[in-house]
């Protein structure tokens, strides 16, 4: 078994969860680098891992299939024998918006459900018994639309409002071994929103967005990272958290100006 602490983080070849595995190699950690599709971009996300002198293991898995979750939980322990901290970031959606917020069908809202929130429940059963074992904790990648309902699609909305239940469930259920938080982003200037809307609309969405939040920011992915570090490696106090990170703009817009729509 290694001394070194040992990280999962799902969907983490892109976006939040890449700059979340980077801020823990950094630190030391060995980390868990899932991927479904983005094996290019999970590739180099192992490198610049690997070039703080940690370990890596890099697997592809969807977290809707749970047989794939006790895989990446069971590949873990095969190779370093402990876990220490989960991080659920794997998410999907679909741009919707809320004027064809009815165009959706079973099957897409069935599948954003089975990754966002669904996924999120089959890896902490899947990792629970070797959390608690090592004192570990759980952090969820939720968002901002799962507290204030606004966001990219209903089915987006539901899921991460369940994710945002569900924190709370765990850090009651695995308490006082576990400690289970959520941290809930708002705008982030990652590729997840410029593919979904296009450049342009992206950059309308971000001018709006800045305008109007109190802190006149959108997120970065190494905020949100940030922030997931502190959860993990501080926060000994810290269960049942939902952490806003939307530059305050759940507070409302300053100055009247009107709240963009987010996800």
């Amino acid at each position: 078994m290694t001394t070194s602490k040992v990280a999962l983080i799902t969907g983490s070849g892109t976006g939040v969860g890449a700059a979340s595995a980077l801020a823990l190699a950094a630190r030391g950690w060995h980390v868990v680098i899932n991927y479904t599709r983005s094996e290019a971009e999970a590739r180099a996300t192992q490198a610049a891992c690997e070039a703080h002198g940690v370990q890596t293991l890099l697997l592809q898995g969807d977290v809707a299939d749970d047989t794939a979750c006790r895989a990446l939980v069971q590949d873990t322990l095969d190779r370093w024998g402990r876990l220490d901290a989960l991080v659920n970031n794997a998410g999907v959606t679909s741009f919707a918006g809320a004027a064809n917020w009815d165009a959706i069908d079973a099957q897409t809202f069935q599948r954003i459900v089975g990754v966002n929130a669904m996924g999120a429940f089959q890896m902490i059963r899947a990792a629970a018994p070797h959390l608690q074992a090592s004192g570990g904790c759980v952090v969820n990648v939720s968002s901002t639309a799962g507290a204030l309902g606004i966001g990219s699609s209903v089915p987006y909305i539901a899921s991460k409002g369940a994710l945002n239940a569900m924190t709370l469930y765990f850090a009651r259920a695995l308490a006082p071994t576990v400690r289970v938080n959520a941290v809930c982003p708002g705008l982030i200037t990652t590729r997840w929103f410029s593919n979904g809307i296009g450049e342009e609309g992206f950059r309308k969405v971000k001018a709006g967005y800045e305008a109007a939040a109190p802190l006149a920011r959108a997120s970065e992915a190494e905020d949100v990272a940030e922030a997931i570090l502190w959860l993990i490696e501080g926060a000994r106090s810290t269960t049942g958290e939902l952490l806003m990170l939307d530059g305050g703009m759940h507070l409302g817009a300053r100055s009247g100006v009107p709240v963009p729509g987010r996800g």
